[in-house]
């Protein structure tokens, strides 16, 4: 960056119906580093931070890390930086005001259970769905940590974003029934790279196990790191169409949860029902429309999955759209009906 211009060369580089740009120039100067400043762009704040708009690629991180020229703004207005801090924001995204609050929240924080067994409510300064941590002292993919005071006893949630997780929105959402709880096997197609399989991994806790399903060698490596930890996660990377190749490695389960996003995945989930799910068991299918059918509407591409599924002997019993958290995205929840087994002779 080129700093230390003076005023005559500021006058030059910028024409006289651009005051304002002049003045940025002088003060910031003109390099390769800036050419938003050089150009005008409004959307770039004045202070040093990172400003992240409602057009972010991180919207769970919206309205974090604005820098030192958006605090003064905002302090005018009486209000505090707001939101999670940015990736590299230096400015902070608060005042003194905002942090003090944040420390008598922090104080004054509690957790109260969900009614979903193993899931909890966070009220703080900030109030958020958690999940106990099963490895105090660990994150895994940069969530927050929270500890409350209980009766002398310290405990560590893990913060469970629902921009992050298709369960977590289902949550959120209102879904009725999850069926994963503590002590419960659950069979998880599409783990990826481990990041809701760590909050079923909370939930069932050590006395459950999740066999995690996932075919890409890059997001399995994450997976198996996350499984070193905790002991309740066997990963399996194989593909999810073929149950048969990992059959030796799965007992019956209790729980199905898919999120697989392929044409086929309805046909997936029933071909691990079939080999894998307990009679009476019950399945979750993340379906994205965009997936099976992008000339379609999102509706019709549900209607049709149903189909599907009750054609398999998958009995769903309630589907929930996961607006606002994803866009054409919906959950179905059902039980297991297996044909009924042909008589002897």
């Amino acid at each position: 960056m080129v700093l230390g211009r003076g005023w005559d060369e500021c006058v030059q580089a910028a024409p006289e119906e651009e005051p304002l740009k002049r003045v940025l120039l002088y003060r910031r100067g003109v390099g390769a580093q800036v050419p938003e400043l050089a150009r005008g762009n409004p959307g770039i704040s004045e202070g040093r931070g990172s400003s992240l708009g409602p057009h972010s690629s991180e919207p769970w991180r919206r309205g974090g890390g604005r820098g030192r020229g958006e605090a003064r703004r905002a302090r005018r207005r009486g209000g505090g930086g707001g939101g999670f801090r940015g990736p590299r924001g230096r400015g902070g995204g608060c005042d003194v005001s905002t942090k003090s609050r944040r420390r008598k929240g922090a104080a004054s924080a509690s957790v109260e259970p969900h009614r979903h067994e193993g899931v909890f409510l966070y009220r703080g300064a900030e109030d958020a769905l958690v999940t106990l941590n099963m490895v105090p002292g660990q994150s895994v993919y940069g969530e927050r940590r929270l500890t409350v005071t209980a009766g002398g006893v310290k405990q560590e949630y893990r913060a469970w974003n629902p921009f992050r997780s298709k369960l977590a929105a289902a949550i959120l959402g209102g879904v009725d029934q999850i069926h994963i709880k503590p002590k419960s096997k659950v069979l998880y197609l599409g783990a990826a790279s481990g990041t809701t399989v760590s909050h079923v991994s909370d939930i069932i806790g050590p006395d459950g196990l999740v066999y995690a399903v996932e075919f890409s060698h890059r997001a399995g490596r994450d997976l198996v790191n996350v499984a070193k930890k905790r002991t309740n996660i066997i990963p399996v990377l194989e593909d999810a169409r073929h149950p048969l190749k990992y059959r030796m490695l799965i007992g019956m389960v209790d729980v199905i949860f898919a999120d697989v996003a392929q044409p086929d995945q309805s046909r997936i989930v029933a071909l691990n029902a079939h080999t894998f799910l307990r009679n009476g068991g019950h399945f979750l299918i993340s379906i994205k429309a965009n997936c099976i059918d992008s000339t379609a509407s999102a509706e019709a591409v549900f209607a049709s999955e149903v189909r599907k599924l009750q054609q398999e002997n998958l009995k769903p019993q309630e589907q929930l759209t996961l607006e606002p958290y994803e866009r054409d995205h919906a959950v179905v929840v059902g039980v297991y009906r297996p044909l009924p087994k042909s008589g002897g002779k």
